[in-house]
Order: structure tokens, then sequence, then C-alpha cells
């Protein structure tokens, strides 16, 4: 489908949005109760899990702990059945290492990983089902996780991609608006500090256009950042009880404590 056919004639996507319009997001935390953390997110039809463990010990030895900071493990899958496509979907293939690699990278500028020196911290993620944005919800999915296990956090890193159709910048992609042959960025942001912890480029783009787009795809970040802060406060609110003052900066399973922002 060619980009100019993704806009209806009163400016609106072939999914009822408007350009600069977020997909309905729907989260659920401590959804796996044997994790430290974890975190069910939707993102339009985009679905995913995240859990997390630690921190622990580091796995391998001390030989590979820092003595400085926590080792952030993340481990990315997609199942099966998560996309209408023919094809077989490897756990552990080369786009799942390069997940994991960009993952790590997020997620390593939002914590405060001096906290947790000598220790691990696993992040496992699992794509249920695919529309679009696959990282960006299992960034935001993986924030979430992260804030149920007590994880002391600089920020909450959010994550958004944007396109340009007709002229115009889209946020929040879609699989049809993906495989269109447009150009897509990805962003993830840190938004106190307006600090961008992660950002791709899919695709090939005219320099005009990336100043807009990456305007838009921060725009959306803010916007998902408002969005899960609405969501953790719902949270915090029902299971407040759930919840202690102390977080563990020793290897080991991790106490249930408040989700530490700084």
């Amino acid at each position: 489908m060619a980009a100019w056919e993704l806009l209806k004639d009163q400016n609106f996507r072939l999914d009822g949005r408007k350009p600069t319009e977020l997909r309905r997001i729907e989260t659920r935390l401590g959804v796996f109760p044997n994790a430290d953390g974890s975190a069910y997110l939707e993102q339009g039809n985009t679905k995913v899990l995240a859990t997390v463990y630690g921190p622990h010990e580091v796995k391998g030895g001390r030989g590979r702990s820092n003595p400085d900071k926590a080792v952030i493990n993340c481990q990315f899958s997609k199942s099966a059945f998560s996309s209408s496509e023919r094809k077989t979907h490897m756990k552990f293939g080369r786009n799942s290492s390069e997940t994991n690699q960009h993952l790590v990278q997020a997620l390593n500028a939002a914590v405060m990983s001096h906290l947790y020196a000598r220790c691990q911290i696993d992040v496992y993620v699992e794509i249920v089902q695919s529309d679009g944005s696959d990282f960006c919800a299992c960034l935001n999915a993986s924030t979430l996780a992260l804030i149920d296990a007590g994880i002391a956090l600089k920020d909450i890193v959010t994550c958004c991609s944007a396109t340009i159709v007709d002229e115009k910048s889209v946020v929040d992609v879609n699989y049809v608006e993906e495989s269109s042959g447009s150009a897509v960025l990805i962003v993830g942001l840190l938004p106190k500090d307006e600090q961008i912890a992660y950002m791709q480029m899919k695709g090939r783009l005219h320099a005009d256009h990336l100043e807009k787009l990456l305007d838009c795809a921060v725009e959306g970040c803010r916007n998902i950042n408002n969005i899960l802060k609405e969501r953790i406060g719902e949270h915090l609110k029902t299971h407040s009880s759930h919840f202690t003052l102390t977080r563990p900066a020793t290897p080991g399973r991790a106490e249930r404590s408040r989700p530490a922002i700084a």
C-alpha cells in the first residue's frame, strides 16, 4: 500500500485516528506473582508481557559483575501466534539479539544502576500480539515491570514511533503504516530531563523531515509518559497495602517496594 493511501480525505488514518493521536493504551502491573516485577501492556493491538527478576547475584560468577553498577540483562521473544504472517519466529534469532541490545541501551539510561552494584537485573519481554511499533511497546512494558519490581529509576523511560505520510507527521505507527515503505523513527525518552535514551531510524528519510518527525515522536513519548504515570498511580492506590518503603540493594529476591523515580 502506498504511503499516500494511508490518510483519508478528512485527515484521518485508516484506523480512524488523527495523525497525532496515540493508539489506546491499557496496562496491568503485577500480573505474575512469582516474578519480582511484571506488567502487561496493550498499545493498540500490540500486546506485550514483561517480567523482571532481581536484583540478584550475577550469573556466571563474580567475574561478570560490575563493581560500579548493575548488569541489566534483557531477553526478547515473540510468540509464534503473535502475527498473521506465515513464518517461523525464532525465539533467539538475530533480530531478537539486536532487540535485546537496544532494550539494554534504553533501560541503562533509566535505571539508577549504581544502587545495585555487583548485581544483575533480568528483564524478559514477550510479544503476545504484534501490530506495529513492537519495540516501543516492549520498552514501555519493561519500564512498568521495573517499577513494579521496585527498581529505582531516574525517570519513566517511554518510547514512541513516528513516520511521514502525505507530508504529515504520524505518531504511534501501526503495522499497516509500518509496511507502507515510509521511514519510521523510534525514540525512547526520559521526559523529565528531555534526554533521549534511544533512537533508531528504519528506512531512508530526507533531512528536511527529520526535525518535525523527531518532534512528533518526542511529543508522543511525553503523552505516553503521562498515561503511564496515571496508570501507575491507579495501581498504587489499589495495591498500596502490598508495598513497603524498603528496597534491598544486595543480591537476592527483591521485596515488594514502592516504585522509586528520582
